[in-house]
């Protein structure tokens, strides 16, 4: 299937209260609508992680992220002079629902500079959940069989382009702070 068909499908997908398994520059991740409390509860199953500890969201530009966080115009310029994949926590925005934030005050965002997953927001025309692809205790999924492996039927879609990801997780700074959390 050609990409763009692969992006349009997954797209609907997370419209629809869905989760998708996708690539991003560190690892494979699990993905869906930030304001799909169905769709982020699955999540939270198939990885057994707790409500409390909070998702991060990715983007492909700041202004999908916008509705979801309060940040001057000095912390937007941090964040856009980033030059490498960087999570930043920030302060939420009263949209953000607390199944997305956990028991926190702030959330975690990022751009995201994968070009899959530039053209799912994109296509959506807004942030997705992301978070490693990987029940608690194993290791994040590096390709899609690896997804696959995991977690079978239970994810509704598999996005992959078969680019190269690092591997790595993503540094975590708190925008306020500048204190490294990861």
């Amino acid at each position: 299937m050609p990409l763009n068909s692969q992006i349009q499908q997954a797209a609907s997908i997370i419209r629809n209260d869905g989760v998708i398994c996708y690539p991003t520059e560190s690892v494979f991740g699990l993905g869906c609508d930030p304001l799909s409390e169905i769709a982020v509860h699955k999540i939270l199953r198939l990885k057994q992680r707790s409500t409390d500890r909070g998702l991060i969201i990715i983007a492909g530009n700041l202004q999908q992220l916008g509705p979801y966080i309060e940040i001057s115009e000095k912390e937007q310029q941090i964040i856009l002079k980033e030059k490498s994949a960087m999570t930043w926590l920030v302060k939420k925005s009263d949209l953000t629902p607390h199944w997305v934030s956990g028991k926190h005050k702030k959330i975690a965002i990022r751009i995201c500079r994968h070009p899959l997953v530039i053209e799912l927001c994109k296509a959506l025309n807004q942030p997705v959940i992301s978070t490693s692809a990987n029940p608690a205790g194993a290791s994040p999924a590096l390709s899609s069989q690896q997804c696959r492996d995991y977690f079978s039927n239970q994810v509704n879609y598999y996005l992959d382009d078969s680019s190269q990801i690092s591997g790595l997780p993503t540094p975590i700074k708190d925008i306020e702070t500048g204190i490294a959390i990861r």
